[in-house]
């Protein structure tokens, strides 16, 4: 694959923060129309006269506007603890206890909301028994937070799909593997259900990013699902060398070191790009 050649990847990295926020904006501030239009109509339909036509949208608005504040810190999460198939029963207590946490902060914010709004207009808001309250809103909440998780990570996983994800060459199941497993010569990368191999000496350099480990190859990244330190020690030390807590390059690539006043470095490579070094890991480099 020629690096001049964007993939549809690459194509959509430009409009990709546009359309998440997007996204989630339109969902959430749509949701919150229609639900304030139907429980209008409801508390007509009930003969409930005494209810002024602002306080269904005042309610549905509230809770929509402290969703959408939430929302940074459920991505967050997810990107922190990623949840996959394989993972998932690991997960869930985790996830539960990070329900609960994010339904009372939800409950909390919106009915902080309410109050002012009420008093704004000469009235008091009446949550409630709290205690019947939070159950109430608990059992809406998580399946709000479980849905979040859910897109989430299929969004990540789709991402992934688009990009390619790279792994360590399984084991064949009878007889010896062709090439040593502890110091893999090659990366099996899987793309929109095409797989191909990637020698590892034509890896450029390595980048750290949350649970994956980016590969950079011929201008792209395939996300590894591993760590730095995990993949380190899995590749040829005469050909790969730790720079930074969260860069490995391939010494091949490696053009000029540029000093920094700092004690760091700045790594230039042949292709023109530039990795850090820090002062921890400069030395060690030098003389390799």
């Amino acid at each position: 694959m020629s690096a001049s050649v964007p993939t549809a990847y690459e194509r959509y990295l430009p409009w990709r923060r546009w359309v998440e926020v997007g996204f989630w904006v339109a969902f959430i501030c749509g949701n919150a129309a229609a639900n304030s239009v139907v429980t209008w109509l409801d508390l007509q339909r009930s003969g409930l006269v005494r209810i002024q036509r602002w306080e269904p949208a005042l309610w549905e608005w509230s809770s929509a506007l402290v969703w959408l504040a939430l929302l940074p810190a459920v991505a967050w999460f997810t990107r922190r603890y990623p949840t996959h198939w394989d993972n998932w029963r690991r997960r869930l207590p985790l996830h539960l206890v990070a329900s609960v946490v994010v339904s009372l902060t939800h409950v909390l914010g919106m009915v902080g909301l309410r109050v002012l709004a009420y008093r704004w207009q000469g009235s008091e808001y009446d949550f409630g028994s709290w205690t019947a309250g939070l159950y109430y809103e608990y059992l809406k909440d998580v399946r709000s937070y479980a849905l979040m998780v859910v897109v989430f990570e299929g969004y990540r996983l789709l991402l992934r799909r688009l990009q390619g994800e790279a792994s360590l060459l399984a084991a064949p199941d009878e007889g010896l593997p062709l090439e040593p497993m502890e110091r893999p010569e090659r990366f099996l990368v899987r793309k929109l259900g095409r797989e191909f191999l990637v020698a590892a000496g034509d890896i450029e350099w390595l980048q750290a990013s949350s649970n994956y480990v980016n590969l950079r190859v011929r201008g792209h990244d395939y996300p590894l699902r591993s760590t730095i330190g995990g993949i380190e020690g899995k590749l040829d030390p005469r050909r790969f060398v730790r720079i930074h807590r969260s860069y490995i390059v391939n010494l091949a690539q490696v053009a000029s070191i540029e000093p920094l006043d700092s004690g760091d470095a700045r790594v230039h490579l042949r292709d023109g790009s530039q990795l850090p070094c820090s002062r921890r890991y400069r030395e060690a480099l030098k003389p390799r």
